[in-house]
Parts: structure tokens; sequence; C-alpha cells
């Protein structure tokens, strides 16, 4: 994790390797007993090439059904599901971000959130609305999840109503402004404990294939696809600019409302992103940010994270 203070250098580096430590996917699935909760996953698993018992990870629809037993026999969530072409997350990455970012609590007076006294922004939050819904449920956090897509939040909606214990607890908030992304979510008396996004990381359609590809090819499934077997929507995936220009605006509009949230985080997918993020962040004179690292498998992720005092 690397963090600085006011306008000073980094003052360390701390890699972080594998899974947080209160992840409960660290040891891996059980597919037979995933299946048992959710049997439609039974038809996806099978022996892979290495003579392990796995799905293949190529394919939205299995990614989808793990996603739903996971989710039922984990975190208590049932009836999980997202329409065709959605994007699908992986749910133990997404749970290692608000592990972490619960651990920017613990560093002061603050307990690390449980309880629904913590109140989190969940920014385009997707017709998965995954970091909300965990954050229920591990946490117990009350949320507000935003998002430009109609659809989206719709869908988020039919999953709270399948889950009592979710009902009450997230708040769901149509951006009309597609150029926006606090402003006309965030109101004038409101304030929160900290903001995650999972921005588009991709300038264009092109780009987002050329990223499914490589994914593809991760995985051993090397013929070229036309199609984003992963999911996702265009404005899941790309945006005017891309990430950097993602960032960029987040992060002039965060310093408009400082006084309304205590920690702004969000993950960067292209580590080149960081040192203009970083560079803009000390301008607007916030007073400490992090670069926290995420890894799981051969996969690197970062979450940057900052705070006007």
């Amino acid at each position: 994790m690397t963090t600085y203070k006011n306008d000073s250098v980094d003052k360390h580096l701390i890699l972080k390797k594998g899974l947080h430590p209160k992840n409960v996917h660290r040891q891996g699935y059980d597919f037979e007993l995933l299946a048992n909760t959710y049997p439609l996953l039974k038809t996806f698993v099978a022996e892979n090439v290495y003579g392990n018992i796995s799905i293949d990870f190529s394919d939205a629809n299995a990614v989808k059904a793990l996603n739903a037993a996971l989710l039922e026999q984990d975190y208590g969530i049932v009836g999980w599901s997202i329409p065709d072409g959605f994007l699908c997350p992986p749910i133990p990455g997404r749970v290692d971000y608000l592990h972490y970012v619960a651990d920017l609590f613990a560093e002061g007076e603050q307990k690390v959130g449980a309880g629904s006294d913590i109140k989190l922004l969940d920014i385009g939050t997707g017709a998965n609305g995954i970091y909300s819904l965990l954050a229920c449920k591990v946490y117990g956090w009350q949320c507000v999840a935003s998002d430009i897509d109609p659809q989206s939040l719709a869908n988020v909606a039919a999953i709270i109503d399948k889950n009592p214990s979710l009902q009450g607890a997230i708040d769901l908030r149509l951006q009309t402004e597609k150029s926006r992304i606090f402003d006309g979510i965030i109101h004038a008396d409101e304030r929160f404990d900290l903001s995650v996004c999972n921005p588009p990381f991709h300038a264009s359609l092109a780009d987002a294939l050329k990223g499914n590809q490589k994914k593809r090819n991760n995985l051993g499934v090397g013929a070229t696809s036309s199609t984003l077997n992963f999911g996702g929507q265009n404005a899941e995936l790309w945006c005017k600019g891309g990430e950097q220009k993602f960032l960029r605006t987040m992060i002039k509009e965060s310093s408009v409302f400082s006084a309304q949230c205590r920690w702004f985080t969000t993950l960067v997918s292209k580590s080149e992103n960081l040192a203009p993020a970083k560079k803009l962040l000390r301008k607007l004179a916030a007073s400490d940010v992090r670069e926290i690292e995420m890894k799981q498998g051969n996969k690197i992720t970062r979450i940057l994270a900052w705070t006007y005092g």
C-alpha cells in the first residue's frame, strides 16, 4: 500500500499478496458444495485439463451461475441474476475491495465498519449491484447505489425484492447527467463515510474487445472473439476518454464534495493512470492518498483512495 500525506513523496510500499485475510474465498471454491447449494451450477462443473474440478471461466453463463451460487452460499443473497450481456463481476475480487477499504477506518478512532452507522456510496453499481449487496451482507453498511442506466437499477431493485434483509438498506439513485459522478447523487445535507467505484476502463468498444481477448488468452481460450464473453454494456466498460478521463472527472468532483465524504475510492485498472491521478490530487490538496494493491492469482488490481481530512 503506497501512502503519502499532503504533498510529500510516497513514504512506504507494502505489497499484499493474495486475497485479504478476511476474504472467505482465500482457499478457493468447493464446487461440489456450491453445486448442491445452487443446482444450476452442476451443468457447468467438470474436470479441466489439469485434472481439477472447475468451470470454464470463459463461459459467461458458467461465471454467472458461479456468482449466484457464491452469493447464496457465502452471503445469503438469493435470486441474484443479471440480464444477458451485462457485466458479471468476480465475487472474490469485489469483496476484497470492500475488506481493504474497511481497513481505512481501522487506523483512526472509528472502528472497522461493522454496523449500519457506516454509509457507503456505490458509484456505477451496474446491473449486478455487487458492492452494495456485499457491503450490506458482510459489514451491515447502509448504501446508496447510483447508475446512469435505468435497466441496471431496475435489476438491482429486483434482487433486493427477493431478499428481505436487504430492503431498506440500499437506496437506488439514477444519475441523469452522464458527464457527472457525484453531482446530482449526493444530496446537500448528506454525508458518506466511503465511496467505491469500478470505473469504465476502456475508451472504446475496440479497446474493450482487446481487453476481452487478453482475458481469453490468459484462460487458454486463444481463438479471436468479436463478442464480450465476460459481459459488460458500453457504460460499464468504456467511456469517451477512457479510464484516465473518468478518474480526472471523479477527482475534480470529489474536491467539490470534500466535506461530504470521508474517503473516496476507486479501482484503477491501468497502472499508468495512477501518476496523473495522484498529481491532480496533490494539486487539489487531498490530505491523504493511498494506493492499495490487491492480488488474485496472477492478476493485480489497485485501489486509489483519498481524503481531504
